[in-house]
């Protein structure tokens, strides 16, 4: 699998510069293979990419600007999502790649899952393992609750 990354070696914009700079010079940290293909010098690659990053992903004016990335024939995203795929640590799953062996996100054994979904099933409803995104939204809401109580405290002193 070969991740292309659609960008303009010729943009007069510093914005997509840095923005290319930054998605390449990832890739090449993390050591993925791709191919980096100009849409300035090569109208061919400029037509792929406007008609494969789907409709609800162009901006306003309908022409996406680079970089765009695409795992072989399946787009990716653009920048802004690389970039959330970045910071939540992310990228291999963004890209559609395995993550590299020793990563924290190394594959589950199928036998391991098998076990965690029977484990799961076998609790009560009281019992229901908690999300991540559900522990937040219970910690923001304590917290949000917490300066409330206080200040009523500290009214009735």
């Amino acid at each position: 699998m070969v991740i292309k990354v659609f960008l303009a070696s010729s943009s007069g914009s510093t914005a997509i510069k840095k923005k290319q700079q930054d998605v390449l010079g990832f890739l090449e940290a993390l050591k993925v293979d791709y191919a980096p293909l100009d849409i300035a010098c090569n109208e061919d690659n400029r037509m792929w990419m406007r008609e494969n990053v789907p409709v609800e992903k162009k901006p306003t004016n309908g022409i996406p600007l680079p970089p765009q990335i695409f795992n072989e024939e399946s787009y990716c995203g653009d920048y802004e999502t690389f970039f959330d795929a970045k910071e939540d640590n992310a990228v291999f799953a963004f890209l559609g790649l395995p993550p590299p062996p020793g990563s924290k996100k190394a594959p589950v054994k199928q036998e391991e899952a098998q076990e965690e979904v029977e484990d799961e099933e076998a609790k009560g409803e009281d019992d229901q393992p908690v999300s991540e995104e559900e522990e937040e939204l219970r910690q923001l809401e304590e917290e949000e609750e917490a300066p409330e109580v206080t200040e009523q405290e500290e009214e009735d002193e």
